[in-house]
């Protein structure tokens, strides 16, 4: 994991003795006008929309594999042609049409400039790297990371998941906080590390035997490596 060298805020004050006040017309001012200039951070980081092409492609590739998964009202759709700060984990309800997006890193060996672009993909053991293509997921348990879901490569592209030990998990450094302070999220060793606050409605909403689909589109694209 890439871990960045930072103190907590929280910390900085720990043991600082507070004391209260009533806050003055200046004071309430400037609280909304940085609640405001916050709201409006937020806002720069919304959910983008799918990209079409994308979503094509993930819809192609769980008609391709649907012998092998047998969930298919629920999808997710990672997509990497986004930057790391943005939320592009998509969780498609294909029924219901619902879309939920969570911020997800990718993994260092698809990144080595720590831009927060993804600039290629592996399937390779020790590559570090995030793969593409078709992944289901095959259940839950709790290691390192604490909760985490098992992942099975269903494409050549990806098909050494379970060998490199690739799956969904929670992780500190991922988080909005993370995004707004540095610009990029840390990065994986080739997992999809989400957001520890999101793990938890993303483990409720996609059970054994769902697809994750991990591609890109368009530009800042270099040759996929095996």
């Amino acid at each position: 994991m890439q871990f960045f060298n930072q103190k907590d805020p929280a910390a900085r004050s720990a043991g600082q003795r507070q004391r209260s006040f009533s806050p003055s017309r200046r004071q309430l001012l400037v609280s909304s006008a940085l609640g405001l200039i916050a709201a409006s951070a937020h806002a720069a980081r919304a959910a983008p929309a799918i990209a079409p092409e994308l979503l094509r492609q993930a819809r192609e590739a769980l008609d391709r594999h649907s012998a092998q998964i047998p969930n298919r009202e629920m999808i997710v759709v990672a997509d990497f042609s986004l930057p790391s700060y943005l939320p592009r984990f998509h969780l498609v309800d294909l029924v219901g049409g619902r879309v939920t997006s969570h911020l997800v890193a990718h993994g260092r060996g698809s990144d080595p400039r720590h831009t927060g672009w993804l600039e290629r993909f592996s399937n390779a053991p020790g590559s570090h790297a995030t793969s593409a293509g078709t992944f289901r997921t095959d259940g839950f348990y709790t290691g390192g990371h604490g909760h985490s879901v098992r992942l099975s490569g269903l494409d050549p592209s990806n098909d050494n998941a379970l060998r490199r030990a690739i799956v969904v998990h929670g992780s500190w450094y991922v988080s909005e906080g993370m995004a707004a302070s540095h610009g990029v999220l840390g990065r994986s060793e080739g997992c999809f590390a989400v957001a520890a606050t999101s793990l938890d409605s993303i483990i409720a909403r996609l059970g054994p035997g769902h697809m994750i689909y991990s591609g890109k589109v368009g530009g800042r694209s270099l040759p996929l490596t095996s």
